[in-house]
């Protein structure tokens, strides 16, 4: 596939067209945290408003460099190995980051032949943008209950794997909320080592978890290498602290990458505003809102197993229920029509692995519930999932 499709949502709106809904809409097809704004990230703004005068740095303040690299020398266990100056920087929302990384990075050829980036399928659509973008071939590799709902780079052909010049992998996965775990980091940086790839890791779901924290990217790779070579890794406030709106979060990871990506960056001109510098710096700094939004997905989590039973299955972190339904369109149209609940079909976050059958589509038989609405809207919906369900 050459082009991207329709986005998903446009896609949703194609498919619900003019039906009026059953009841009472509920939507809960998109993953937009909706949870009230921490008082100290307004109180930064303010206090910070006057920078708003001044061209922010590319490397973002001395303030946000010492927040950022603290909490992930905190959060995973790194003993002050990620250094302020050398491997973070500020994006505009991890998905800006995780579109505009590859310009830079990505070889003009690679193994003779055009550079292959591989992502799982179903997936983040800004990865297949970011591939297309910077003229890569996009690579979608099935991610499936066979294979822990993570793809399975492992198993590419030889000649697939050395005409790889970087791979995403995301961490609790959007959709399915699967987490790697040692072995899987570890066979995929064996095969990033052999084959001369970089591995991006979007862990913007990293501190929304339910049993356990997941094994994080920089831990793994610095618990086997001491260092951070070929890895870059994204986080996200969207999601962390529940704050979409600040775009703010960060990449960080191999110093030799970031310095590529700073110099591309400079020129590129995506600063990050002073206050809001300022705002994510006091975010960074303070676990107890996380902690909070972590305990208020963790009720809604249990709500779901309450009321759909056997039909959840717990992921490993995120707040998306994977929903297997037989076909996830079909059922979407339905349970708009019947229960007025707008949910996401699993085939538009996935591609055919066998063009023109559906049903080759990993996401085909699924649909994505996003659980980020008020615990009392949620049980409201899942109520009527459960009816429409049977």
């Amino acid at each position: 596939m050459s082009e991207l499709p329709l986005g998903p949502f446009a896609r949703l709106n194609e498919l619900l067209g003019d039906i009026k809904p059953g009841k009472v809409p509920i939507n809960l097809s998109i993953g937009d945290p909706s949870g009230t704004v921490p008082q100290f990230v307004t109180e930064a703004l303010t206090k910070s408003a006057a920078s708003f005068g001044n061209y922010p740095a590319i490397t973002g303040t001395e303030e946000w460099r010492d927040a950022a690299a603290g909490w992930l020398n905190r959060r995973f266990g790194l003993n002050g190995a990620i250094r302020a100056a050398e491997h973070v920087l500020p994006l505009n929302g991890t998905r800006e980051g995780l579109f505009s990384v590859l310009f830079p990075l990505l070889p003009r050829i690679k193994a003779g032949g055009r550079p292959i980036v591989g992502m799982p399928n179903p997936f983040y659509q800004a990865y297949a943008a970011a591939a297309l973008g910077a003229n890569a071939e996009p690579l979608y590799v099935a991610a499936t209950e066979a294979s822990g709902f993570l793809p399975d780079y492992a198993a590419l052909p030889e000649a697939t794997l050395e005409r790889l010049a970087a791979v995403y992998i995301c961490s609790p996965s959007n959709p399915e909320g699967a987490a790697a775990n040692e072995d899987y980091w570890r066979r995929l940086f064996a095969l990033a080592d052999r084959y001369d790839f970089i591995v991006l890791a979007d862990e913007c779901y990293a501190d929304i978890y339910f049993d356990r924290p997941p094994l994080c990217a920089l831990s793994a790779r610095f618990q086997e290498t001491g260092d951070f070579r070929r890895l870059l890794t994204f986080h996200s406030l969207s999601k962390r602290s529940g704050l979409p709106g600040l775009r703010s979060g960060m990449v960080a990871g191999d110093a030799g990458l970031i310095a590529r990506f700073r110099g591309f960056r400079t020129v590129a001109g995506p600063q990050v505003p002073g206050p809001i510098q300022a705002a994510s710096a006091a975010a960074w700094r303070d676990e107890v809102h996380v902690a909070a939004n972590r305990a208020a997905y963790a009720e809604k989590m249990a709500a779901a197993e309450r009321i759909l039973g056997n039909r959840v299955t717990r992921p490993a972190g995120g707040f998306f229920l994977w929903l297997p339904t037989g076909n996830g369109a079909e059922t979407t149209l339905s349970l708009w029509r019947d229960e007025g609940v707008k949910v996401l079909p699993g085939a538009y976050m996935g591609r055919e692995i066998e063009p023109g059958k559906p049903q080759s589509n990993p996401g085909f038989s699924y649909i994505r519930i996003a659980l980020v609405s008020d615990l009392s809207t949620i049980i409201t919906a899942l109520e009527r999932v459960k009816n429409f369900l049977g």
